[in-house]
């Protein structure tokens, strides 16, 4: 759902041994035997609000033949289970507002939109690009 095109050369190269050196970094892949059919990527931050750190998701891939299937609901599960591990005052997550599927997914496992005070309305996710992807 992401950017609709892939990952660069450049990143299917270096992404693996990027990951192994950031001590920040939690994932883990599903498996059906010897296939992997899910996973997910995860990454410690902090949360100023609770002086705690907090656990972001910022992949889930479920194989389209195992969607529907629970695999997702797992991985989610797997991350709760290590953001408690780690100390952590909650998980965050971001989802594009037509995956609508997701969405389900999410809310199904307790995840609802961010907001503070409803007067104020959900937080928004912006970004600024320092380098061409």
């Amino acid at each position: 759902m992401g950017g609709g095109s892939g990952l660069s050369d450049f990143t299917k190269l270096h992404l693996r041994d990027a990951l192994k050196e950031l001590p920040t970094f939690h994932g883990a892949l599903a498996f059906d035997g010897d296939q992997a059919i899910g996973l997910i990527n995860c990454f410690t931050g902090f949360s100023t609000f609770s002086a705690k750190p907090l656990l972001n998701i910022h992949d889930v891939v479920v194989h389209a033949d195992w969607r529907g299937k629970g695999v997702g609901q797992q991985l989610l599960q797997w991350a709760e289970d290590r953001a408690r591990q780690l100390g952590c005052c909650k998980l965050t997550l971001e989802v594009l507002s037509n995956n609508q599927r997701a969405m389900a997914a999410y809310q199904s496992a307790g995840y609802a939109p961010y907001m503070l005070d409803p007067a104020a309305g959900n937080a928004l996710l912006l970004q600024k690009y320092l380098l061409e992807l």
